[in-house]
């Protein structure tokens, strides 16, 4: 077992500060990388059925990529202090209407301009016993982003016997806020050699949140998608192919029992995905620049959920604490159980 940790390189801009990546390796053939930029989970090394060993999720070649949004679209990335869309770039707090930065047009998505995704974030790494932990954290001072109170934001990987990596998010507040983080990595099951066309993906949703054209919520309670071409709910056919399908939905999660189940045939490799967040944010990156090259499922916050008194609440306050757990769970076809977990977002 060992953590090793590795110079990446230096941010520009008018602060540059130094990033590290942190390889928790448990010598079993799994290993797991995270960068301090944007706690981005880099690399998730999985056996294939015949016991070859590929990265699942994408990647960039170098941190100047990373710092270009251009060509990184949340790659990988620990996204917050709120994801996915707050409308008009602003939202009502106790009679009081923040006003945020707006990154989308009129709108505010994934944090803004700056958000967590953009920032260098402290990290600490050490053996407890059988299991390696790397703990991330980042200060968020008041009116980041437009953002009320300070937040203490926290991400922690821990990868124990057989291949087990934990990943939760956690934040505090010094004053009534809204927090929301997720993890914005792209999943290929096929360790990048196709697009993701030939996976299955199921879902554990039958409604939908409607959005317009801006991607924003519509009034109203998400929609039933059962017999539509959004349908991907478990039948007698198994799992959908996602051959063709161009998606960018949130669905509405029916039971905590499991979330969705990725599977790709050629490699063998199976993922099924559990969290204890309402909803899944399904993307299959028709819009970045390598078009398909993996599948995105952020577990979160409901879309503008600020904005929207009849969606769960996104509210922290002095006292409480924020906490999100998400399983990604590996095992190759004709296993009977997971070889590997990863929690995340």
């Amino acid at each position: 077992m060992k953590i090793v940790r590795t110079p990446v390189g230096r941010t520009s801009g008018p602060e540059p500060a130094d990033v590290h990546a942190y390889t928790l390796d448990p010598g079993n053939g799994f290993s797991v990388t995270v960068w301090t930029y944007g706690a981005t989970l880099v690399e998730v090394l999985v056996p294939d059925a015949a016991g070859r060993v590929d990265n699942v999720v994408v990647r960039l070649p170098d941190l100047d990529s990373y710092e270009d949004r251009r060509r990184n679209a949340y790659v990988g990335a620990t996204v917050g202090r709120y994801c996915r869309c707050v409308s008009g770039g602003r939202f009502p707090l106790d009679g009081v209407v923040h006003e945020l930065d707006r990154n989308e047009g009129a709108h505010h998505v994934h944090g803004g301009t700056l958000g967590f995704d953009r920032q260098v974030w402290e990290a600490d790494a050490e053996t407890r016993g059988d299991r390696l932990v790397l703990r991330l954290t980042l200060e968020s001072p008041d009116g980041d982003q437009g953002y009320p109170g300070d937040v203490t934001a926290e991400a922690r990987y821990e990868l124990g016997p057989g291949g087990r990596l934990a990943f939760e998010f956690g934040a505090v507040t010094t004053a009534p806020t809204i927090v929301g983080l997720t993890n914005h990595a792209f999943w290929n099951l096929s360790g990048g050699s196709e697009p993701i066309d030939g996976h299955r993906l199921a879902l554990n949703a039958s409604r939908t949140v409607a959005f317009d054209d801006e991607l924003i919520p519509l009034p109203g309670p998400p929609r039933d998608v059962t017999g539509t071409a959004l349908d991907y709910t478990l039948n007698d056919t198994g799992p959908r192919l996602l051959a063709g399908a161009r998606l960018d939905n949130f669905f509405v999660l029916d039971d905590p029992a499991w979330a969705a189940e990725l599977s790709h045939e050629a490699s063998g490799r199976i993922m099924r995905v559990t969290t204890d967040q309402p909803g899944l944010g399904v993307y299959s990156a028709d819009h970045y620049h390598r078009p398909r090259a993996g599948l995105c499922l952020e577990a979160g916050a409901w879309p503008d959920a600020p904005n929207r008194p009849d969606f769960p609440s996104a509210r922290l306050d002095p006292g409480q604490r924020y906490l999100h757990r998400t399983v990604h769970e590996f095992r190759t076809a004709g296993s009977r159980q997971s070889t590997m977990a990863v929690v995340g977002g």
